[in-house]
């Protein structure tokens, strides 16, 4: 199989989804964390709110600001592919955010690029990468939402399991647009993952000299 399919992206999405919550309750699990994720929690379940609306489903709990966020929904109106669309929202709902703060309120920072092919991956991760300039401050509001995003873009794996037939067949079918999208959550859940491996480190570094 030499394209990545729409199955894969979205296990690949929700693996790199679970390492980044890992991280956050292994070695972060400090207040401040979870209300610096605040703003991402808000557009992840947000956007399965939509998706409910969306599909016909009626929602009976949408809580965000609370220690463990969730949405509670009926099954919607049309089957399999309502569940589908429910469950991986919060990958719409976030690139979209990102789009519309990019283009509107920073002028088009940052420039996405066309994360296309999984071969070309990681040289369009690291042209990525290059763009981030910590001494400007549209840079610094990036930033912050990239964590924001970027730890909350996946699905669950609860999300999963309603539809995990569904993943199973996607895996055999391919949709260039989906994999663009589907390999810049993955770029943005990385960028995520790599700031969480530095402030562990910086934290460890401290809690050392500190003893």
């Amino acid at each position: 199989m030499k394209e990545i399919t729409i199955g894969m992206v979205i296990i690949l999405i929700s693996i790199l989804g679970y390492i980044s919550n890992w991280i956050n309750w292994r070695f972060l699990n400090y207040k401040i964390n979870y209300l610096l994720y605040y703003l991402g929690t808000f557009i992840h379940e947000t956007s399965h709110a939509i998706a409910c609306l969306l599909t016909g489903s009626k929602i009976s709990q949408y809580k965000v600001f609370v220690q463990q966020p969730h949405i509670v929904y009926s099954n919607p109106r049309l089957p399999l592919i309502g569940n589908l669309l429910i469950s991986i929202a919060p990958m719409f709902g976030g690139l979209l955010f990102l789009f519309l703060v990019n283009k509107y309120f920073l002028a088009n920072q940052f420039i996405m690029p066309p994360f296309t092919n999984w071969k070309l991956f990681l040289n369009d991760f690291l042209n990525f990468l290059k763009q981030i300039d910590m001494v400007q401050w549209k840079n610094l509001i990036v930033i912050f939402l990239f964590l924001n995003i970027g730890a909350t873009i996946g699905s669950s794996w609860q999300d999963l399991k309603n539809v995990w037939f569904l993943i199973f067949l996607l895996i055999f079918i391919s949709w260039p647009f989906f994999t663009h999208l589907g390999l810049l959550a993955t770029a943005l859940i990385l960028i995520n993952i790599i700031f969480q491996a530095i402030l562990t480190i910086i934290i460890s570094v401290i809690k050392i000299f500190y003893r």
